[in-house]
């Protein structure tokens, strides 16, 4: 569903943030993330289910996400952008009619809006990362 013409713009995409894969077991990705692939373990936040996070690049990350037996979409498969104003992603979803989670705050404060797209492929907006001026 395309937005309004007249819908607000008030917010860049700045980057591609992460990509989140569904992993059986956490600590075997783990392993073969960090160990076979070389990528560097990142600190996650406290979550309440399982996952490993890695560095992709200087920016990127991965993040593996545990517990497969959650329905389909819910976090699966879904990549993240990093936006400069997540107040007013709301503005535009609301604006357009789009069904929306969020702004709510990750275990580390920064603020998350989730959409799916009309295959139901899930897309997250994400502000306010520690140490990320933008």
């Amino acid at each position: 569903m395309p937005a309004p013409a007249n819908a607000p713009k008030e917010y860049t995409v700045v980057e591609l943030n992460h990509v989140a894969l569904d992993v059986s077991d956490v600590a075997v990705s783990t392993v073969f993330y960090r160990d076979v692939i070389g990528l560097p373990e990142l600190p996650r936040p406290a979550f309440d289910f399982p996952g490993a996070w890695f560095r992709l690049g200087v920016l990127q990350e991965l993040h593996l996400i545990g517990n497969r037996d959650r329905a389909v979409g819910e976090r699966s498969g879904h990549f993240a952008l990093l936006v400069d104003n997540i107040d007013a992603v709301a503005t535009r979803l609301r604006a357009a009619g789009v069904t929306f989670r969020g702004p709510k705050p990750r275990p580390d404060g920064a603020q998350q809006v989730f959409i799916a797209d009309p295959d139901g492929n899930v897309i997250e907006f994400t502000a306010g990362l520690l140490g990320r001026d933008i």
